[in-house]
């Protein structure tokens, strides 16, 4: 039985990839600086670890009999959408590339023989709606939209160094806005479709919903479950470097919040305000997963009809508890 950690099981992604190597038969170590806000843990044990503590990194990977993981899986961060990391830039500085640093050292020095670690495609520059698609190699010259993108280029030469050094085979994934149910979406670190689908969700029908910006921003959303093909697929491959790891379905802001109205099955205004967006498009090249014969399998439609269910029955519940 291979076992795993799952650094960041807490958290959206973390806590469905811990159930996806559960499926495959792993024993799974999760571990986070927090429980699951909305689903029990399905890991075979769950550590409350501060990551940021170069101690705690060597008890998350420490195991009873004195063996080393099979696979070490990074995903804790302190992030959010753009709402978060517009605002939070120190934070998000200081204590990722603390994270991130003493994880890769740790598990490199500890002898764990693949790791994998999750960045994010902020790590690119701003780019014009008709541009060609990046590459990956595109990423340089650097020019990161946001501090959290400059923080996630760091880490991925942190943990290239270290796979460099140490015999650890190091995958890394550039993620690129993933969404679905069991993820934040209240308190200002939801990502734009978990906020859009609560807005929808707690609006009477025919009244008017507030979208920050002026809906013609590009981006491309990936669904969880092909994001975590994507993860388990580039793991157990040979494929070194970072990875672009995302949907190919390009859509503007206003297209999904079309798309969230018209599945809630509700006649909606939209008003565009002010606020943090980020760039102004994204285009990726996904040519090296695909070379894996990765595919997103899950349109946006069907994806956000998923998390607008499951995203309308948390406002329900919500309204329930404050007596409303």
């Amino acid at each position: 039985m291979k076992r795993a950690l799952v650094c960041g099981a807490g958290g959206f992604i973390g806590g469905h990839l811990v159930k996806r190597l559960k499926r495959e038969g792993y024993w799974v170590r999760g571990m986070d600086v927090k429980e699951h806000e909305f689903a029990a843990t399905q890991a075979d044990e769950f550590l409350l670890l501060d990551l940021r503590i170069p101690e705690n990194c060597r008890r998350a990977l420490t195991l009873p009999d004195g063996d080393t993981f099979d696979e070490v899986y990074q995903l804790a961060a302190d992030m959010g959408g753009m709402g978060f990391i517009s605002i939070a830039e120190c934070e998000v500085l200081h204590n990722n590339a603390l994270i991130n640093i003493h994880m890769a050292h740790a598990a490199a020095e500890m002898g764990v023989p693949r790791y994998f670690f999750s960045s994010s495609v902020c790590v690119y520059r701003d780019m014009e709606p008709d541009e060609p698609p990046l590459t990956e190699s595109d990423v340089i010259p650097a020019n990161p939209d946001n501090e959290y993108g400059w923080e996630k280029l760091y880490a991925e030469r942190v943990a290239m160094a270290y796979g460099r050094r140490y015999p650890m085979a190091v995958r890394i994934a550039r993620f690129e806005n993933c969404y679905g149910p069991e993820g934040t979406w209240r308190g200002g670190r939801e990502k734009a479709p978990a906020a859009i689908c609560r807005k929808v969700a707690e609006a009477q029908n025919g009244g008017t919903i507030e979208v920050w910006g002026d809906g013609t921003a590009i981006r491309v959303f990936t669904y969880v479950d092909d994001l975590i093909e994507g993860i388990y697929m580039l793991m157990h491959s040979d494929l070194e470097g970072p990875v672009n790891l995302g949907s190919d379905e390009r859509v503007t802001v206003a297209d999904l919040v079309r798309t969230v109205i018209e599945v809630s099955g509700k006649q909606l205004n939209v008003k565009y305000v002010p606020g943090p967006v980020g760039v102004h498009a994204r285009n990726f090249s996904k040519a090296r997963i695909k070379s894996l014969g990765w595919e997103a399998k899950v349109s946006l439609k069907e994806g956000i009809a998923r998390t607008y269910r499951w995203i309308e029955e948390q406002v329900r519940k919500s309204r329930m508890e404050s007596g409303q």
